[in-house]
């Protein structure tokens, strides 16, 4: 059964699952998506946290769910027979339906602690952009090789922790490769700026990364590049912005990646880690002893030294 919206559930809202019988309890909202609602909850008897997703629509969601599990078997199919850790994350814990007056379709996925790539880097600065995209594009390079490309790739669906660690969340947009997007935003879609189809495939998600890029240290720039009329707006226009950058290295990546230019994703990221992510600037931290502790460190010495003097004199 469809359903258009879900009515907000409060804290303490309890969800059982209709055949599993496992209950959650809602913490608090996490965010709204274009295909359903995620909430913070703790599964009854367990301590971890998780994140719950409660579908709009339950053919819509059973798309998502079988994208999460396709990438879920192919995480460990890899991992066992490359014996090396996969760079996708664990996905998928269950699926089931909630009955709150109708089937509300619903899965349960890792909850990950961190903060939107936008405003990580708004607290971070954006020398942190190196290592975060690395992270980022190691992710995609996962997704690739099972046979996925993520489509919706925008700072609000990158979640990155306080160490720099970047995590894909809302699969809803996730196509197999060779199949058309099905979930796009505007100017991280390759199509709207006369780049190339909407036809899954590695470098889609490419651009889509670059303009993240160009969004995240140029949105004043990508906005009157984007208010252009349909038939104008192409990648000369967004070259044009990448040369107004500082960081060449920077630049120049996210040239190729906007024409085309890498063969797929793991030529991308390799470059990446070898022009970008190497040559970032680490600044060593200094930090200068409190006064309080060389006032107490002086005392001491005086403590001692007359201590000494008394010891000897008598």
């Amino acid at each position: 059964m469809g359903m258009s919206s879900n009515p907000p559930y409060p804290t303490g809202t309890v969800i059982r699952g209709k055949w599993r019988g496992n209950r959650y309890v809602v913490e608090r909202l996490l965010g709204k998506g274009a295909n359903g609602t995620v909430y913070l909850v703790q599964r009854e008897g367990r301590r971890e946290r998780y994140a719950l997703k409660i579908g709009y629509d339950t053919l819509d969601l059973q798309s998502e769910i079988n994208v999460l599990t396709s990438l879920q078997s192919c995480k460990k199919r890899n991992e066992y027979h490359a014996r090396r850790e996969s760079p996708l994350s664990s996905f998928l814990l269950e699926a089931d339906d909630f009955i709150d007056g109708h089937n509300a379709p619903f899965y349960v996925m890792r909850y990950i602690e961190g903060r939107p790539l936008h405003h990580f880097l708004f607290k971070h600065g954006p020398s942190w952009i190196g290592l975060v995209g690395l992270k980022l594009l190691d992710k995609l390079r996962g997704l690739h090789e099972c046979g996925f490309v993520f489509g919706d790739l925008k700072p609000e669906n990158v979640m990155v922790s306080d160490y720099g660690e970047a995590e894909l969340i809302d699969f809803g947009g996730a196509s197999p490769i060779g199949k058309s997007i099905k979930q796009f935003t505007e100017w991280h879609d390759r199509g709207f700026w006369n780049a190339g189809s909407r036809t899954g495939d590695e470098g889609y998600d490419l651009f889509s990364f670059a303009i993240l890029c160009l969004r995240l240290l140029d949105e004043g720039g990508l906005k009157a590049a984007a208010l252009q009329l349909p038939q104008t707006r192409s990648v000369d226009e967004l070259l044009k912005l990448t040369k107004q950058l500082p960081n060449r290295k920077l630049a120049s990546w996210l040239n190729i990646a906007l024409q085309g230019g890498f063969s797929g994703s793991a030529e991308a990221s390799k470059v990446w880690k070898e022009h970008i992510y190497s040559s970032r600037e680490v600044k060593p931290t200094t930090m200068k002893t409190p006064r309080w502790l060389k006032n107490t460190f002086a005392l001491s010495l005086f403590l001692l030294a007359f201590t000494i003097y008394w010891v000897v004199r008598f």
